[in-house]
């Protein structure tokens, strides 16, 4: 029986996929999960074999639960679910240890077999995901750029990171959502293999990151 724990913040999302679930005879739902922290808590109490984990979640990103479950419960397989609304946030999920991805709205049958197939240690990626890694794998970015790992918008993000400036006041520079900033820094770190702000921080100024109007005392 494989055991399958539901990370979503949309009630009606878990319980299509519940429903879904509940047509097999060899998997079933062990929890669920409407936010990235109780998604990391609920693996770490009920030890399922999959979670499906939704990566635009409230207060802890998906990309940093994914990582912290595996850090807690390195047995545990996670599946990404996306509505490809950002290739970039799915790619960094696949560096935190997700074993692939699904998509919101995809035919029950290929649901149940990304589920059976990541439960049996198989990658599972989606046609999207699999011609952006070719094309990354193709013309990998140039060396001597900063962080290549990250997107430019995330570069630039990290820029302002090191000027010592706030989600609130990037976001104001960048026409963008406290949010969406705070969902590219969750990201940023898992490409840069930190856990602290702090630390990205460091790396950044240390690569010549941050001298657009620097802070000496940096908000956390």
């Amino acid at each position: 029986m494989i055991r399958v724990l539901l990370a979503d913040d949309h009630p009606l999302v878990r319980q299509g996929l519940r429903a879904v679930f509940a047509t097999t005879s060899d998997i079933e739902v062990a929890g669920e999960a409407g936010d990235g922290a109780e998604a990391v808590r609920s693996t770490v109490r009920l030890s399922p074999d999959v979670v499906v984990m939704d990566l635009q979640m409230p207060g802890l990103h998906g990309t940093e639960a994914t990582r912290q479950i595996l850090d807690r419960k390195p047995g545990t397989t996670v599946l990404v679910l996306t509505m490809f609304e950002d290739d970039d946030a799915v790619f960094a999920a696949m560096q935190a240890g997700a074993t692939g991805y699904l998509v919101k709205g995809a035919d029950g049958a290929d649901i149940i077999a990304a589920v059976r197939a990541a439960a049996a240690g198989q990658p599972v990626f989606g046609a999207a995901l699999a011609g952006r890694l070719r094309r990354w794998f193709a013309s990998p970015p140039p060396r001597d750029t900063p962080f290549p790992q990250l997107t430019e918008r995330e570069l630039q993000i990290l820029d302002h990171l090191a000027a010592g400036m706030s989600n609130t006041e990037i976001g104001r520079q960048l026409h963008l959502s406290a949010k969406t900033i705070a969902n590219n820094v969750s990201t940023i770190l898992t490409k840069l293999r930190v856990s602290q702000r702090t630390q990205a921080i460091v790396q950044a100024r240390e690569a010549g990151l941050g001298r657009l109007g620097r802070r000496t005392d940096p908000d956390p």
